[in-house]
């Protein structure tokens, strides 16, 4: 039920108590399920009206519902039966405990045998637990306040415990307000109007001239009983929206246009949203739209609403009928073929069981991910068809799931998987099952698949399963057979529980609009809702075609939605929505009137849909009604085919009717799979896994040649914390490889080499050339909108690039110049710099996530800045001749922050309380670099030592020391520097002499570059790209080198001859880039502080897109050099300092 709907609920009850409709009030209050009244549950346990309790309670749960649930009906049905027993009424008793205690037995027998042996007693009270069990009243009021504790505690009560805070009467206040405003639109309205029935609108008779209007106040006598209200529509949240209220509604508004126009199901809205012709001031509008905003009430859910939400809601859009769908303006169409279409079998595999759902990688184009009616999930490789991880079916922690899952479990020994589907960023796994239970995995490639959560997420069946990243942050959105949706975080703790559906949910839809983030969910009565991330309830209450089961998705771009669904007669129904309106646009057809099961759907490039029907797929083009083509694939499909297509299109899975699957492809697929087909099994390790190759001996170099190219393609990426506080969630995704790209790998290879300004794009920050301060400091805004840097005389500079026709984005780019930004005021940010030596000072910065305040220091007093205003807000940690080197935020505690000391200690201080919590101390050195891993509960430090120390960050003990491995000839002095992959498992480790990539969990190396020809000038600083797929790496000669991440092979140099003007190139001062920022959203995208305090914007060419190609695995060791220039290795025991 929508929150106004629910609202009304509550007016209704506060009507019924005012009119002494006692019994109506509790039946509502009941039926409804929205307000427990505890004081009436109170009168009813003390008056021991046993049968009109569990009838009461039986509106807000159930006894298998949880543990408190089980625990309220256990005391209350205990409590029956000893007063049975009191009355000496053994038979009255035998029967509470064959009715009501029986089912407790199933998950305490042992109790329930005690129980049963107190009717052996003459008095229960010789029982030693029963010995203090007074009279019977008293043992009443002790269990209430039991009851009460429980009921408090219980999260189904949540929200239900109290009552609004309403002004009395105030339904009548409301009608009241309802009769004023339809008497004021009479055409000739009377002084004294007769208001006689509720039933109709109110209108005057037409007296014999226009009189002016009166209030109207209806009198306590003439509402009576009425049966209904006509201010709201029977479904929805919302009265219809007027024409002149939105008139400057925005066309992206899609949710707002659903809400706006959700009055009444799509059945009856043609009549609801007609009828409301009469315009409404914009004001008037804008208050009808806002909503209450209820906070949550238990730790465990976050309000995820923002200002974006309240500005979406304010646009209102014109009310139309259904009939009067605007189609928006046509867009240019992408040439395609059928030849498009994945309609060849390339192969079939067996999988051993029926398959019931499939996923493939979202970036590896070739994994697939298949789940299983025996409960199987499996990981396919595709290129080599070959199954990497087969996981049967286990409850990975019995003890912690409910009783209610145990006692099902028991009886019904196959568990199938429901829903399997992939994190958008590729790093896990979900898989939700027939009973109660979802699993995820953390996938690090190949077979690489570790338990990583089990939820015990749904009463009976989940139903669906899908990722999403409300407030910027991965999650996991359920539904079920419990008619709840719930959003998880990836450690099983629940932030959201929507009620609101009256039959089991079956499947969810999380999507974006406009920076808003919000679920439409689908039930097996056919009813669509849309929820926001807050506790307010549905906001849209739409019928899906068929009143059945129904899934919704949205096409690849995020513009275009569509559902498939079959009614219970078996006819199916696949149509586009009109998202503006609420209303379908399009309805597909050639699709079978009868079909036993539920059809199933996808979409593809943003033009095609593919059904599943009558042992066959149907394409269709999604701006053409009719079929476009079909295949049965070779026969063998079941009548209703399951099926799937990748990321880029060129591959469809299809399950079969014999336990199988079958990969369908397109030309440039088929191309693929014979390019990559039966790779060996190094070609599928990740690098980490491929570091327990050992290379020895006189083979070093070909050995190391079989690890180093045969990786994989592309990394998983999962957006996660990094060093100097940078917004890991903001960032997207980059695009996964193109097929197109791995097909030309059959070309000849060459390193991308950047010589000149016209080669790329590049943009110099105004006002950023200070020759006496160079950049010591580069960060982007986490927003991607602006660039921070500090100066080595402690002064920071922050450029802003404006929206406009030139960047509609808003976000930084190459191909316009930003503004240099400065408060009216005139500020500057300048760290206090007072009695520090400015060349031996070592500066650090730290942004918060929210890009709000920045924290910086430059050899003296750490300063917390106002990024709006420029003001210091405050300073702290200033100890005598103690600099502090390297900051880093916690990535779950804005106010903790790990400071690296000169002293060779790092400070663990709480900014909220002003206070240092933990003092780390091993390093020998000063500290250099510090980062956090969240996966795997870590802090890196690493020091001039040239060591890498692993922290605990629960208790801030030493886990682990390692030293990195200086190539000989080289002093183990100057930075080293760590920044963690996105899989917070792969740490890279920068020092001038070499890069090197580290398995955190052991502290092993798994590869190393050492600077060598056509880069082989000490290194000056080193980072990943926003997705990791990228490292980028400046040199004290001026180059820029840009590596793949995975195996640390050059892809592209860019020279300095490229961002210098020849007149510095000629120079007697050597230039060059002291630190390197990447944007939090554009992986291709750098920028680089300079020794002459420049700092400029680097970017491929449009034409170009990305900086040179993969080195193809068959490339060989860069330049000829041995294995040591980007090599696998392991540190020996002897190496290791714990």
């Amino acid at each position: 039920m929508s929150s106004l709907s629910r609202e009304l609920v509550f007016l209704i009850l506060q009507f019924l108590e005012e009119e002494k409709f006692k019994e109506s009030v509790h039946k509502l209050e009941k039926e409804s399920g929205f307000f427990f009244n505890m004081k009436y549950f109170e009168e009813k346990v003390q008056a021991g009206e046993w049968e009109e309790v569990e009838k009461y309670l039986s509106g807000f749960t159930k006894v298998d519902d949880n543990r408190y649930s089980m625990k309220i009906f256990f005391e209350i049905r205990k409590q029956k039966y000893l007063e049975a027993l009191d009355r000496q009424d053994k038979a009255k008793a035998v029967e509470i405990l064959v009715n009501d205690l029986k089912v407790f037995s199933t998950f305490n027998e042992e109790l329930y045998k005690e129980i049963t042996q107190l009717l052996t007693l003459s008095n229960f009270r010789e029982n030693e637990q029963l010995s203090k069990y007074g009279d019977t009243k008293t043992a009443r009021n002790i269990m209430l306040i039991e009851l009460k504790k429980l009921i408090e505690a219980n999260p189904l009560f949540r929200d239900k415990l109290a009552f609004p805070t309403l002004k009395s009467s105030r339904l009548r206040t409301l009608i009241n307000q309802s009769l004023n405003w339809q008497h004021q639109l009479c055409k000739n309205p009377r002084p004294n109007p007769d208001i006689k029935t509720l039933f109709t609108d109110h209108t005057c008779t037409p007296p014999n001239g226009p009189l002016a209007p009166a209030a109207v106040n209806l009198q306590v006598a003439a509402v009576g009983k009425p049966g209904a209200y006509s201010a709201l529509g029977p479904h929805g949240p919302f009265p219809p929206a007027a024409p002149a209220a939105n008139a400057n509604a925005l066309p992206g508004s899609a949710l707002a246009g659903w809400m706006a126009n959700a009055s009444a199901s799509s059945s009856v809205q043609a009549a609801v949203v007609t009828a409301s012709s009469i315009p409404m001031p914009p004001t008037q509008a804008v208050s009808i739209m806002k909503r209450p905003r209820t906070p949550p009430t238990a730790s465990a859910v976050v309000d995820y609403q923002n200002p974006d939400h309240e500005q979406l809601m304010k646009r209102l859009r014109p009310a139309q009928s259904v009939e009067e769908v605007t189609y928006p303006l046509s867009r240019p169409q992408a040439s395609w073929s059928l030849d498009d279409l994945p309609k060849t079998v390339a192969f079939t595999m067996h999988q051993g069981s029926p398959v019931t759902s499939m996923d493939f990688h979202p970036s590896h184009l070739t994994v697939l991910l298949v789940g299983c009616s025996s409960g199987e999930i499996s990981l396919w490789e595709l290129g080599s068809r070959e199954k990497m991880v087969s996981k049967p079916f286990k409850v990975w922690d019995v003890a912690s799931c409910s009783l209610p899952f145990q006692a099902a479990a028991g009886k019904d020994s196959v568990i199938s998987v429901s829903r399997v589907a992939w994190s958008p960023d590729g790093n896990f796994v979900g898989a939700a099952f027939t009973k109660h239970l979802i699993h995820l995995y953390a996938f690090h490639g190949a077979n690489d698949l570790h338990q990583h959560a089990e939820i015990d997420a749904h009463a009976g069946t989940v139903n669906d399963l899908a990722f999403a990243y409300p407030n910027k942050q991965l999650c996991v959105v359920t539904c079920g057979e419990d008619k709840l949706i719930k959003v998880w975080d990836l450690n099983g703790r629940r932030l959201f529980n929507f009620e609101g559906h009256e039959a089991p949910v079956y499947s969810v839809c999380p999507h974006h609009k406009e920076n808003i983030q919000f679920i439409f969910s689908t039930a097996i009565d056919g009813k669509i809702k849309a929820w926001l991330y807050d506790n307010v309830g549905s906001r849209v209450d739409y019928d899906a075609p068929g009143h059945w089961c129904t899934t919704m998705l949205y096409s690849a771009d995020g513009t275009r939605l569509f559902s498939c669904g079959t009614s219970k007669d078996g006819e199916t129904y696949l149509v586009e929505w009109n998202e503006s309106e609420g209303a379908i646009k399009r309805s597909y057809k050639g699709l079978r009137k009868k079909s036993v099961g539920v059809a199933q759907f996808d979409t593809t490039r943003n033009h095609f849909l593919a059904v599943g029907e009558d042992n066959q797929i149907k394409f269709w083009d999604m701006d053409n009604d009719n079929v476009l083509t079909s295949t049965d694939a070779e026969g063998g499909l079941p009548s209703l085919p399951r099926l799937k297509f990748n990321k880029e299109g060129n591959f469809l899975a299809v399950n079969t009717a014999d336990n199988g699957f079958k990969i369908l492809a397109n030309t440039v697929g088929l191309r693929y799979l014979k390019i990559n087909e039966a790779p060996s099994f190094e070609a599928l390790r990740t690098p980490i896994e491929s570091a327990a190759v050992k290379v020895s001996g006189s083979s070093s170099v070909a050995n190391a040649n079989a690890v180093n190219c045969k990786v994989e393609r592309s990394s998983p990426v999962r957006p996660s914390p990094i060093p100097n506080g940078v917004d890991p969630m903001g960032r997207s995704i980059e695009k996964p490889r193109m097929v197109e790209e791995v097909v030309d790998k059959a070309k000849p290879w060459q390193l991308a080499e950047i010589l000149e300004p016209v080669q790329c794009r590049l943009v110099t920050m105004p006002d950023s050339t200070d020759t006496s301060s160079k950049v010591v400091r580069l960060l982007y805004t986490n927003s991607g909108v602006g660039l921070l840097a500090l100066g080595a005389n402690g002064v920071q500079k922050l450029w802003k690039w404006a929206r406009n026709e030139q960047n509609p984005s808003g976000k930084a780019t190459a191909t316009v110049v930003p503004q240099h930004w400065q408060p009216s005021s005139g500020l500057l940010m300048t760290n206090d710099v007072s009695g520090v030596n400015i060349e031996e000072a070592v500066p650090c910065i730290a942004l918060s996530k929210n890009d709000s305040y920045v924290m910086s220091a430059c050899g003296g007093k750490i300063s917390l800045f106002n990024m709006m205003t420029f003001k210091v807000m405050t300073t702290f940690m200033s100890p005598p001749r103690l600099h502090q080197l390297f900051l880093a935020f916690h990535p779950q505690d804005n106010n903790i922050i790990a400071i690296g000391m000169e002293d060779s200690t790092i400070h663990i201080y709480n900014v909220r309380v002003d206070e240092v919590k933990s003092k780390l101390k091993g390093h020998q050195k000063r500290i250099t670099g510090l980062a956090f891993s969240t996966n795997l509960n870590i802090l890196v430090s690493s020091g001039a030592d040239a060591q890498l120390f692993l922290w605990s960050i629960d208790a801030w003990e030493k886990r682990k020391s390692v030293l990195i491995q200086i190539p000989s000839g080289k002093a183990p002095a100057g930075d080293t520097r760590v920044q963690f992959h996105a899989d917070q498992i792969r740490l890279l480790v920068v020092h001038e002499t070499q890069l090197a990539i580290y398995d955190a969990s052991k502290m092993d190396r798994i590869r190393q570059w050492i600077p060598q020809e056509p880069l082989s000038a000490p290194i000056s600083y080193a980072g990943y790209s926003c997705n990791s797929q990228l490292i980028y790496a400046s040199f004290r000669d001026g180059n820029v080198g840009v590596f793949d991440a995975d195996t640390l092979r050059l892809r592209c140099r860019i020279a300095p001859s490229t961002y210098l003007p020849q007149a510095v190139l000629n120079g007697s001062q050597s230039v060059y880039p002291l630190v390197i920022a990447t944007h939090p959203q554009e992986p291709n995208q750098l920028a680089i502080g300079l020794t002459d305090g420049s700092v400029k914007v680097l970017e491929p060419t449009e034409s170009d897109g990305k900086w040179g190609a993969t080195p193809p695995l068959d490339n060989g060791l860069l330049s000829g050099r041995t294995a040591s220039s980007s090599t696998t290795s392991n540190h020996t025991p002897e190496q290791m300092q714990r």
